[in-house]
């Protein structure tokens, strides 16, 4: 997420506190690592522990999106800052075992967002969403319209098991979820074993990548069942009235999760049919919402925003079929989540009154926007700030206490 100095305005924090050098940051699927791009390059670092385990530096320009492949060689890269390396209309894959680019997609606009898959390249531009094969030589498999996405909202499953995309629909507010699996044949792409024998590492020099230039102004499938690719079968769910910010999809990717621009309220969809099954709400100011988080066993769920808060939701609320058990009743309700003390006249009340608040939730020093991620530890989660640095919280199930364990600079 771009979590750079924003336009000055009403509530993005002190302008002194950003980090000048830091365009991006990101975590990785599992939330175990993450990447930032500078004015100069990009480096990488272990959430939790925090640890850095790599960085490149450039000469000759900045990063401006990076998208990380589990914890493989693999990255994606946009340029971008005051001397962007790369154009903005490209997205560049670098093995870092090899310090080399080894594919190159180009496109008519700028690129917004990019995330991997271990068969997958999904990008996103303002008015679309296209998907492509990841192998040395990419192959454009789909383009799907959408709503104006000047966030380049976005969500891909992390589970090995699951390959659902969420992405903005055609209408402003809606939701468009497409299973991948069930729209890309094998033949299509290559199933290997391990992400190295998709892209085996090529040591030659850039003249020899391939590339592919993508017209993103054709929408739906762009290459026909013999090529093992087939129409997509979407799943289309009116979310809000206004457009959507931030997305999320569990790692099952059984779970959608949504914001507005409003930035209020969460909401949450089962992804298979559509079916609404928690509204959260954030608080009752607007804000801009900059991160969703889905715990690995989808029962927490953390929300952060510019204002430098992060709340975490309890989501165990509906017990189903092979489930754990909810916690305990506790004094802020059944569920663990904060409700209003009338919320026995919810039926007369307007729906404020029924809304369900956060169980926890803290405020980041600096007060910057942030994006976050569950820790390795279960009531734990791992914030990454505008101001450079990389804070862990733990928080108490029961009564949300909420207590920072480290601070760390990173940049």
């Amino acid at each position: 997420m771009n979590i750079g100095r924003p336009v000055p305005r009403s509530g993005s924090g002190s302008q002194e506190a950003y980090a000048p050098e830091l365009l991006y940051a990101t975590f990785n699927q599992d939330y175990g690592c993450f990447a930032i791009g500078t004015q100069s390059g990009f480096r990488i670092f272990n959430s939790d522990p925090y640890k850095e385990k790599m960085r490149r530096e450039f000469k000759d320009g900045g990063i401006g999106i990076v998208a990380m492949l589990y914890r493989s060689n693999y990255l994606a890269f946009v340029g971008g800052g005051r001397n962007p390396r790369f154009p903005p209309n490209k997205v560049m894959l670098w093995d870092d075992a090899s310090s080399n680019i080894v594919a190159e997609l180009e496109f008519r606009s700028d690129v917004l967002n990019v995330q991997l898959q271990r068969e997958r390249i999904v990008v996103v531009q303002r008015n679309k969403c296209i998907i492509c094969s990841l192998e040395i030589k990419p192959r454009h498999l789909h383009a799907f319209e959408t709503a104006d996405n000047d966030r380049g909202a976005l969500a891909l499953s992390g589970g090995s098991q699951s390959s659902i995309l969420a992405f903005p629909g055609r209408q402003k507010g809606h939701i468009q979820i497409v299973d991948l699996q069930s729209c890309v044949g094998l033949s299509a792409v290559q199933e290997p074993q391990s992400t190295s024998a998709a892209l085996p590492v090529h040591r030659a020099r850039s003249h020899s990548r391939g590339s592919i230039s993508v017209d993103s102004g054709v929408t739906g499938s762009t290459t026909g069942p013999a090529s093992g690719v087939y129409p997509a079968n979407i799943n289309i769910i009116a979310a809000h009235a206004t457009s959507i910010s931030a997305l999320a999809v569990s790692a099952d990717g059984t779970m959608v999760a949504s914001a507005s621009e409003k930035g209020t309220l969460i909401r949450i969809f089962d992804t298979l049919n559509g079916r609404l099954l928690h509204e959260l709400r954030r608080g009752v100011d607007r804000a801009d919402i900059y991160s969703i988080a889905f715990s690995p066993d989808n029962t927490r769920l953390c929300v952060s925003s510019d204002k430098g808060t992060v709340h975490i939701f309890n989501l165990e609320t509906k017990q189903g079929a092979g489930q754990q058990p909810a916690p305990a009743p506790t004094a802020s309700g059944k569920s663990g989540n904060r409700h209003s003390n009338l919320k026995f006249m919810k039926d007369l009340l307007p729906k404020y009154f029924s809304s369900e608040w956060s169980f926890a939730h803290f405020r980041v020093a600096n007060e910057v926007r942030c994006i976050c991620g569950f820790g390795s530890e279960r009531n734990s989660v791992v914030v990454l700030c505008a101001d450079g640095t990389a804070q862990k919280y733990s928080f108490d199930s029961y009564r949300g206490n909420c207590v920072r364990e480290w601070y760390r600079k990173f940049i």
